[in-house]
């Protein structure tokens, strides 16, 4: 086969596909040959839980079309490795627990329904701690996911394996979810981009909960210009997840491709959260400063002014007072356990009680433990819900008295952490850097852009923080640097296959 597929994004498969050069299947088969070279072998990755039985005769029945009608659908043949917390009809979903892993939902999720109509194939179920509880990639049903720039460093969560997979051209686009920062974290630590809409412009029917005010599923790609193609087919309204009404505030929804803009840097006004970045002498997050500042400079050649430092008022005091995981989750999970009889537990007490949940997951341990089964019972809950409201005014008044378009900051403050780090419990989740939480926690949408590579060639991501609804503009900004950089680059431990 002539077509080579790293790095391929939707535009150049689709070109294969119209002269010829490349089917559906043989596309299926190599993305499927890339899976048992490199992640079930060679560097073990670990990123997919479960293969699509039925990928390739979908591919077939998509190439029968095509030769009938011509390409169909914007998405047409285009594989996509999904977080195993969507459900996939017809595919096993175990939401990265052990507790389901036999478990086959009867319906696909509303996004799932989206990517099928716009031609996609679900290629594969991606590995996610249980029930998306952890920055890192361990899950109780297949274990650790290894990040493919370094296996010995993890890929990052929630969205571990659709990192992980999408980097090491395991399929062509990734669909992760973003609670707190589990498409731009993962995104950041493994060279991609990666966005998280305003909460409701995607339906979340379908999908498991941990915060579900905060909740968004999304894409995670190569390029942006792919990010953008997956969202014109999946923003819209959704009568079963009340939340997507919020797509009347979506002017450009249904027409991201067509308002991204090369010279989308002119002019734009970039607020640098310098608060939010690491210790520049630390040998963990020196690293990700430096490559950050590089990409701020290469946004002020290409036109932008950069107002720094900027500040967020009592940033650290918004983000311990509206974090929800141990006030709401316990209430989101088992409301989403018990609309589903067949399920085969009810509650979060019954999966911690049974043990089944990884160990690594002090997240999920301290749900377990000390989330109130009714919030809306606890005074701390509410609390924590005006304090959103509270964060989001801070933030909003820093764009408006500065006249900013996005702020800027790294995604993490530091580098994607050893294995060794996280086992040994030198690391936990509700203290990691990560500054994916301000936008999560203020309502913002946000973006990841790749930054580059450090000079021992691990990812560092730059985060550009929207105001909410203002997805075009993020997405063009992203498409601009894609345009003018080159800092995407495979990952040498899953490089071509010369034998395919």
């Amino acid at each position: 086969m002539a077509f080579e597929v790293t790095d391929a994004t939707i535009d150049e498969i689709h070109t294969a596909y119209q002269s010829d050069d490349l089917t559906a299947q043989e596309l299926v088969e190599t993305y499927l040959n890339r899976i048992e070279k490199y992640d079930q072998h060679g560097p073990e990755l670990n990123a997919i839980i479960t293969i699509n039985p039925q990928a390739v005769e979908q591919a077939i029945e998509l190439d029968e079309k095509f030769d009938a009608e011509g390409r169909v659908g914007p998405l047409h043949g285009i594989p996509f490795v999904v977080k195993d917390q969507v459900e996939t009809a017809g595919i096993t979903t175990t939401f990265g627990s052990e507790a389901f892993a036999n478990y086959q939902p009867s319906a696909d999720a509303t996004l799932i329904k989206h990517l099928r109509e716009a031609g996609a194939i679900i290629l594969a179920k991606t590995n996610l701690p249980d029930w998306a509880t952890s920055w890192f990639g361990y899950s109780s049903v297949i274990g650790r996911t290894k990040n493919p720039y370094d296996p010995e460093r993890d890929p990052g969560g929630s969205s571990s394996g659709t990192g992980a997979a999408v980097a090491a051209n395991l399929g062509a686009i990734g669909i992760g979810e973003d609670t707190g920062g589990s498409i731009r974290l993962p995104a950041s630590f493994n060279n991609l981009f990666g966005i998280r809409v305003t909460p409701g412009l995607l339906s979340r029917t379908g999908m498991s909960p941990l915060v579900a005010s905060q909740d968004t599923p999304g894409p995670m790609a190569r390029t942006a210009k792919d990010l953008a193609s997956v969202l014109d087919v999946t923003v819209g309204y959704d009568a079963e997840d009340e939340y997507t009404a919020v797509t009347e505030f979506a002017d450009e929804a249904g027409s991201y491709v067509d308002h991204l803009d090369a010279d989308a840097f002119d002019g734009t006004r970039i607020g640098v959260l310098r608060d939010a970045f690491g210790d520049e002498n630390d040998p963990e997050s020196g690293p990700v400063t430096t490559l950050v500042d590089e990409a701020i400079d290469t946004m002020a050649d290409l036109g932008a002014e950069i107002v720094e430092p900027v500040s967020i008022p009592n940033l650290d005091e918004h983000l311990d007072s509206t974090s929800l995981y141990l006030l709401q989750s316990k209430r989101d999970l088992n409301e989403f356990f018990q609309a589903r009889p067949d399920a085969p537990v009810d509650s979060v007490a019954e999966l911690y009680e049974s043990n089944q949940y990884s160990e690594i997951l002090d997240l999920f341990i301290g749900i377990a433990e000390e989330a109130p089964t009714d919030p809306e019972s606890d005074p701390d809950y509410w609390k924590s819900v005006a304090a959103q409201l509270s964060f989001q005014r801070d933030v909003l008044n820093v764009y408006a008295a500065n006249d900013l378009d996005v702020l800027l900051c790294p995604d993490v403050q530091v580098l994607p952490p050893k294995a060794t780090d996280i086992e040994s419990g030198a690391l936990d989740t509700l203290t990691f850097p990560t500054n994916t939480v301000i936008a999560s926690q203020s309502g913002l949408c946000a973006i990841s852009i790749p930054g580059g590579l450090t000079d021992n060639g691990l990812p560092v991501g730059v985060e550009l923080l929207g105001k909410p609804y203002d997805e075009s503009m993020l997405l063009s900004l992203a498409y601009a640097f894609d345009q003018h950089t080159d800092l995407r680059e495979p990952p040498e431990n899953a490089p071509p296959l010369e034998d395919l």
